[in-house]
């Protein structure tokens, strides 16, 4: 089966445990795809092949007939959450991160980068408070994909 749009999404429907859930796990980078090949919770093998720039997040229902319903969720990550403690020291932060040319994102004053063992090595060195967590990420990190040099 292929799947070809999104019907909505799961937090809106009601009655949830009046459906049977069939889970197709995806990680965040799959978000940024347009044409999947995934499998479910139940071992099933299904396509996605979304048109007009659609692109899946977490919650979508792919399939909802017959109180039967197949769902995308995303895995959560490894990431490090930095919390500097001023402006001063995120532009720091930025400076010697940006310089690895790691993708971040930034919520609620905090950066977020996926879990580097030398980037933790360093915030421990240079008293950065930081948190590593397992989190789902609302949006893909997306990869540098122009060339560089120094």
């Amino acid at each position: 089966m292929v799947f070809n749009k999104i019907l909505g999404n799961i937090n809106s429907l009601e009655n949830l445990e009046k459906y049977h859930v069939e889970t197709i796990y995806v990680d965040s980078e799959d978000l940024l795809k347009r044409i999947l090949r995934v499998t479910s919770d139940h071992k099933r093998e299904y396509g996605i092949s979304l048109e007009n720039g659609e692109r899946i997040k977490d919650g979508d229902l792919l399939f909802n007939e017959d109180n039967k319903i197949i769902v995308v969720r995303t895995k959560s990550e490894d990431v490090l959450v930095i919390k500097p403690k001023s402006m001063n020291e995120m532009g720091e932060i930025a400076h010697k991160l940006g310089n690895r040319h790691l993708q971040a994102q930034f919520s609620n004053g905090e950066m977020i980068i996926q879990y580097d063992r030398l980037v933790e090595d360093e915030l421990k060195r240079d008293n950065i408070n930081y948190s590593r967590e397992d989190i789902k990420l609302e949006k893909a990190f997306r990869h540098v994909e122009f060339g560089h040099t120094h």
